[in-house]
């Protein structure tokens, strides 16, 4: 059973344990009468040849209250986008596959990129939520969206339920909801956010005083998670990031574009298993986390550069003396709370992390000194209509060809 402490400035909906599945998924299905819910999947092909997608396909199987499925797939061949067509009609809803590596949608990026619109030709996550949230909005229909990863391994059908649930329910006034869980197993996981992201909110606290926005970003449990859902006038007015940022940067736009009492977070599972990420290092351009903790860092800057804070070299030399310090405290919780349940803890790999962190804000904020505006988000869709207004209706044409 989960605490119901509410704390930051957004509200918390945790799972207390005493409902069952079944009873929120009928309210749903009585919902989606009015307000019709999209799940928009990001997908890279090469996961469809794990467990984790075969299992999340099983799930959906039960879920009846979806008007519609939107899977974005990234670098496959006709033949594999075929057999995700094949794979995905099992569903009892409507699915549409975008195949972001065929020729369709390819002249569409092209001719975006031609009209001057920003990191369209940088394949990834961030590009594959831009594409599917723009398809989705051409449906005058859909009401709300919610997004999910797909190397879920213990993947349930109730993230989805948890997601929508907020945001549809009539007599609640909720436009964004971010998911949170848990990442346990026989050890602590999620380090991005234990040992990079936390710490660094709250040397930022410390070197620039606080702020309505540092205290916003610090109300989410799990910032980093790639769960959330919003209603449609939210997602027609955001920029998305291309880069590791993506998460950060969603949560900033969400700030810039409601109130805080419009926002909430859910607990939609107990505990989460996904695939981990190595730590990876500065070598080549940097990868692995330490791609993912520069990026987070230099969208934190950048947004908080443009709320007025003035960073000078000197604030950078500051906040990493401050990181190291925070992230060192970070590191004496996570030890005594390993300790206390009898999980595995390795203070050594725990240090190693802070000090790739460490490199990896340094050269992020090397990075933003030089270049402050750093690497473009994506337009917002209502940017991409007023520029051209036809657009919507041949990305929906090409779509709906691709899917015949």
């Amino acid at each position: 059973m989960s605490d119901f402490f509410q704390n930051g400035v957004i509200t918390t909906l945790q799972n207390l344990g005493n409902r069952k599945l079944e009873d929120i998924e009928n309210e749903l299905e009585e919902f989606s009468k009015r307000r019709r819910m999209v799940l928009l999947l990001p997908a890279l092909y090469s996961e469809f040849e794990t467990p984790a997608m075969h299992k999340i396909i099983e799930e959906l199987k039960g879920v009846k209250y979806l008007y519609k499925i939107i899977l974005g797939l990234d670098r496959a061949t006709k033949e594999q986008f075929e057999e995700v067509k094949e794979l995905m009609s099992v569903l009892p809803c409507k699915v549409d596959v975008l195949w972001n590596d065929g020729p369709k949608i390819k002249e569409l990026y092209n001719e975006l990129t031609s009209e001057g619109f920003p990191g369209l030709d940088t394949p990834g996550k961030g590009r594959n939520v831009w594409t599917m949230l723009g398809y989705g909005l051409s449906d005058k229909d859909a009401y709300a969206f919610a997004l999910h990863d797909c190397d879920i391994v213990n993947y349930s059908r109730e993230i989805p339920a948890r997601l929508f649930y907020p945001i549809v329910h009539p007599a609640l006034d909720f436009e964004f909801n971010k998911g949170y869980y848990s990442r346990v197993t026989t050890k602590l996981h999620g380090r991005a956010t234990r040992l990079l992201y936390t710490p660094l909110i709250n040397s930022l606290k410390k070197v620039c005083g606080n702020s309505r926005y540092l205290e916003y970003m610090e109300s989410f449990r799990y910032s980093l998670s790639g769960e959330f859902s919003f209603i449609r006038s939210m997602g027609r007015g955001i920029t998305i990031s291309p880069t590791w940022g993506l998460e950060v940067s969603t949560l900033s736009e969400v700030y810039k574009n409601t109130s805080n009492r419009r926002i909430c977070q859910s607990q939609i599972m107990d505990t989460y298993e996904h695939k981990h990420q190595d730590l990876g290092n500065c070598q080549n351009g940097g990868s692995g986390i330490y791609k993912m903790a520069s990026d987070i860092a230099k969208t934190i800057f950048r947004v908080m550069a443009q709320e007025g804070v003035v960073f000078a070299p000197s604030t950078f030399k500051t906040l990493l003396a401050t990181y190291f310090q925070e992230a060192r405290f970070e590191i004496s919780k996570y030890n005594a709370l390993s300790k206390l349940n009898g999980l595995d803890y390795n203070r050594e790999k725990e240090i190693k992390a802070v000090e790739a962190f460490q490199e990896a804000i340094k050269e992020a904020s090397e990075d933003f000194y030089e270049d402050p505006m750093g690497v473009a988000s994506l337009s917002s869709w209502t940017t991409v209509r007023s520029v051209l207004p036809e657009f919507s209706d041949r990305f929906n044409e090409y779509v709906l060809k691709d899917n015949e």
